[in-house]
Formats: structure tokens, C-alpha cells, sequence
């Protein structure tokens, strides 16, 4: 088959999810992004769709309703979604990696599978529930407690800024909270918290500048009740288990960034055919050519280096300074082409009416989300050994 992607990892089931991923966001997504972005506008069709498609539980075994693919395969298809916009990218990755991965990784036979087959369909959503007002790059200073009364976690604090967690759709989310019973240290555990029935406040925020479709929320809980049976992996070890987590999911922000600077190029590439300056295209000035060759190979060594971590992850190999490098560079260089993607339009990149508007936007966050750059480069340095 014809392959739009060389690389020695890439095999003809990669291409094929590729191409179905790709038809489905230019058919289904693109036509209603900007008003998604315009009105702040989360979609549960979409999100269904996106479930129908087998968007969620891409890696997670058939048996509970996933598509048991690799690794590369989830982050391709997350890729593609980031061409045509990053929200519903952004929805996809954050339920699976953040979502889906930590309750099979580490939750009980019955967790998974009162869970699990409900949350790869699309009618149904899950969050992770680390940030909070005083406590986001620094972990250890969550304010979150949960206190074990009557075989229930009694839980009290307040989470912000946590995808997929106010909409209508949102089933629950794992609480990175403080079980110490200790007054004068912390004890960091993970509980999933069930909507329905810990009955928590869910506030959507809305005036976000980047990922505007999708779902984002400000939780508080209230002495809300969650059984004892829902502590994720032991008591006390939460805080790797979160940790774990965000290694594993850096990756999919990753693909968003790659995603999201390759959809950045195609515009300018088209863009650059059609525009006329000077009597000739834009494309035939070497300083416009030379833009876009620079686009192309900062793109191709993102992209071959996020395929290799990914073959890393699936073979039982570490893999967590690979998925930092990854993330760090896909978020700098996904900057730097919407960037130069919008120097190219001109003027013209400066109005909503252009998907570019919405591209260089949406690059803001990659530096920011599971990891700023600043961290990232903690992690590498402890990597090294420095």
C-alpha cells in the first residue's frame, strides 16, 4: 500500500488506522471545529462517535470492550485527531491515558470490570484528579483529604483544571487525595470517585484560550462518600501510581503537539500554493521554501522519536526519559511551526474565520499540560544523572 509515513516501526495496520482515523476527522470533526471553539462547546456526539470509531480503550484488552492495539496505534490515532483540532485529540488522550490506562494498570478484577466496558463505548467519560489551586507541578503539596469512616472514604477538597470531568458525561475520576490519618504527614493514596453515587460538584470552566471543545472542570468535594472497595492499588501508593501515569500519558500529549504542527504545515503548504505576491506563489520565494522545509524536519524527527518511544513502552523497556524528551521537543517545535504557519498567511492568520487562529492557540498548552517544559527538564536531568 501507498504509505503517507516511512518510518521502520510503521506497519500496514498502523497505516490503515491512520487513514480511517484521518477520513473520520475531516468528515465528522472539521466541519463543526470552529463552532465547537467559538461557543466553548463540548460535544457528546463527537465524543460517541469517537467511541464507535474505537477511539477509546485503543490499547485496553477486548475482553473489556477495548481494540487490544499497541501502543503506536493509540498515538497515531491521537495524531490524526490533532490535524483537524486538538479538543477532541485532547478528549481522546486524556481518557485513555489518563482515564482508562491507571483503572486497568492498576484496579481489581471487579474495578475493571464494573468500569471498564463502560468507558470504551463513548457514553461515558473518566478524569484524573491531581491539579489543584495550590498544587499542580509540585504533587506532594495536594490539599485533598480522604478519611476512612464506616467503610467509606470521606472526602474534602477542591480539583481544577481536570479534562473530562464536568460534562454530562463524565462517570468519575481518580483522586490523587491524602488518606493520612497523621495530621503532621501525608499519605498519598488513589480512590476512584464515582459521580453518581459520591454525589461531588462538577463546574465547567469556560474563557479558555486553548482546547476550547473540550471538557474541562473545576471539582469540589464535600464529605462526599466513596466506598472503601474504590482505594486504587494500595493505600499509600498513589502518588506513584499518578506518577506512573503521567509518564505513560506524556507520550499522547506528545501526538498532540505532532498532531497538532503537521495539520499547522499542511495549512501553510496550501496556503502558500494558491497565495500570490510579486506576481509569483508564495512557495517559489526561497525564504517562504526554506520555512517550510524547516517545518518538515522538525516534524519528521519528532515524529521518528515518538514512534521510537512508543516501541520503548511496548516492549517493556523504560521509556520515561524517551516520553519527557518527547513531549519537551513535540510542544517547542508545534510553537515554532504555528508560529511560522501564521507569519505565512499574514494577516489573514489573525482572524477566527481561520483554523490557523485556533491552531496557534491551541499549541499554548502543550508546554504547560502533564509536565511544563520547566519540569520536563528536571526529569531528564535526573535522567542524566545531573
Amino acid at each position: 500500500m501507498n504509505r503517507n509515513i516511512y518510518h521502520p516501526l510503521i506497519q500496514d495496520k498502523h497505516e490503515n488506522l491512520r487513514s480511517q482515523v484521518r477520513e473520520f476527522a475531516l468528515k465528522e470533526i472539521k466541519p463543526i471545529a470552529k463552532k465547537l471553539d467559538e461557543y466553548s462547546e463540548f460535544s457528546p456526539e463527537i465524543t460517541r462517535k469517537m467511541g464507535k470509531l474505537g477511539l477509546f480503550g485503543v490499547t485496553i484488552p477486548k475482553e473489556y470492550g477495548g481494540q487490544n492495539l499497541d501502543t503506536l496505534s493509540y498515538i497515531i490515532a491521537v495524531e490524526e485527531l490533532a490535524r483537524i483540532d486538538s479538543s477532541q485529540a485532547a478528549t481522546v488522550a486524556a481518557h485513555n491515558s489518563l482515564g482508562l490506562s491507571p483503572i486497568f494498570k492498576y484496579g481489581t478484577d471487579d474495578q475493571r470490570q464494573r468500569l471498564l466496558p463502560k468507558l470504551t463505548t463513548g457514553q461515558y467519560v473518566w478524569g484524573f484528579g491531581l491539579t489543584e489551586p495550590n498544587a499542580g507541578s509540585d504533587a506532594k503539596a495536594i490539599e485533598t483529604t480522604a478519611r476512612l469512616e464506616n467503610n467509606y472514604w470521606m472526602v474534602n477538597g477542591q480539583k481544577i483544571f481536570i479534562t473530562n470531568s464536568a460534562s454530562a458525561i463524565s462517570m468519575g475520576v481518580t483522586l490523587l487525595s491524602n488518606t493520612s490519618t497523621d495530621p503532621t504527614r501525608k499519605e498519598y493514596s488513589a480512590i476512584l470517585v464515582e459521580r453518581e453515587k459520591s454525589k461531588y460538584q462538577a463546574e465547567s470552566i469556560k474563557n479558555k484560550m486553548v482546547w476550547r471543545a473540550a471538557d474541562t472542570g473545576r471539582l469540589t468535594f464535600q464529605n462526599a462518600e466513596v466506598p472503601k472497595e474504590n482505594l486504587l492499588g494500595e493505600r499509600g501508593k498513589g502518588l506513584r501510581i499518578v506518577l506512573e501515569t503521567l509518564d505513560a500519558g506524556r507520550l499522547s500529549v506528545a501526538a498532540i503537539g505532532l498532531g497538532l504542527a503537521q495539520g499547522a504545515l499542511d495549512m501553510a503548504k496550501e496556503y502558500s500554493a494558491k497565495r500570490k505576491q510579486f506576481g509569483s506563489r508564495l512557495n517559489q520565494f526561497q525564504v517562504i521554501s526554506h520555512k517550510l522545509v524547516d517545518m518538515e524536519v522538525k516534524i519528521e524527527l519528532a515524529r521518528n522519536y515518538l514512534y521510537t518511544s512508543c516501541w520503548l513502552k511496548d516492549n517493556q523497556m523504560p521509556f520515561s526519559k524517551q516520553a519527557a524528551i518527547s513531549k519537551l521537543y513535540t510542544s517547542e517545535i508545534a510553537r515554532e511551526i504555528a508560529d511560522e504557519a501564521v507569519q505565512i498567511f499574514g494577516g489573514y492568520g489573525l482572524f477566527k474565520d481561520n483554523d490557523i487562529e485556533r491552531f496557534y492557540r491551541d499549541q499554548r498548552i502543550l508546554s504547560i499540560g502533564e509536565g511544563t517544559s520547566e519540569i520536563l527538564k528536571m526529569v531528564i536531568g535526573k535522567e542524566m544523572g545531573i
